[in-house]
């Protein structure tokens, strides 16, 4: 076997911090949901992912604020609006220009090219980017799935407003939208030339 042919997943990303009841409040209002852990540990894992957040006393000796992490969000206005409700200071969204980061959201609404940060109380940062198509090879061709009802409902009406130009572009009604949704919503996931 090839080391290419392992799997490997990210399982945990250990943040360091100061207060671990400070920071156990903290990503509790995230909504992130607390794992049972061995004493000592402190886990949540954000709605939707298959990776956790760790932080406890003596798991890396990593200065509290070293941290950083990337979350993906299909919709990052929402999730921002989401978060300062929460009581989560986030900074303006930006997008990357050609001379670097530009305030406000991507004028073309590009996957990966919106993005919002946030610190928990011990200065880790995180970055909000959205992502609402998968770049070529991103992602295995194969089975796809959508982690949360969040991304499936954002997922559907994206494929509406996409088959709604398909539709006015060939002049008549799909009796076989479902298949074209179906088809549009794993193209994004997975990096595919979608349907026209």
């Amino acid at each position: 076997m090839k080391i290419s042919d392992v799997d490997m997943k990210v399982e945990v990303l250990v943040m360091p911090v100061a207060d671990v009841e400070r920071a156990k409040e903290f990503y509790g209002r995230l909504g992130w949901r607390l794992d049972i852990t061995p004493p000592g540990v402190v886990q949540f894992t954000p709605h939707g992912s298959a990776c956790s957040v760790q932080f406890g006393t003596g798991l890396t000796s990593a200065a509290p604020g070293a941290g950083k992490g990337y979350l993906i969000v299909s919709d990052i206005d929402a999730t921002r609006t989401a978060l300062l409700a929460a009581g989560v200071e986030v900074d303006a969204v930006f997008h990357s220009g050609p001379d670097g980061p530009v305030v406000g959201l991507d004028p073309e609404r590009r996957s990966y090219f919106s993005r919002a940060t946030f610190r928990d109380p011990d200065g880790n940062t995180w970055l909000l980017q959205e992502v609402t198509t998968r770049l070529p090879g991103r992602v295995d061709p194969g089975p796809t799935s959508f982690t949360s009802s969040t991304d499936l409902a954002s997922a559907l009406r994206r494929a509406a407003a996409a088959h709604g130009e398909h539709e006015k572009r060939t002049g008549q009604e799909d009796p076989d939208w479902p298949d074209w949704y179906a088809h549009y919503m794993l193209s994004e996931q997975t990096g595919v030339q979608p349907p026209k």
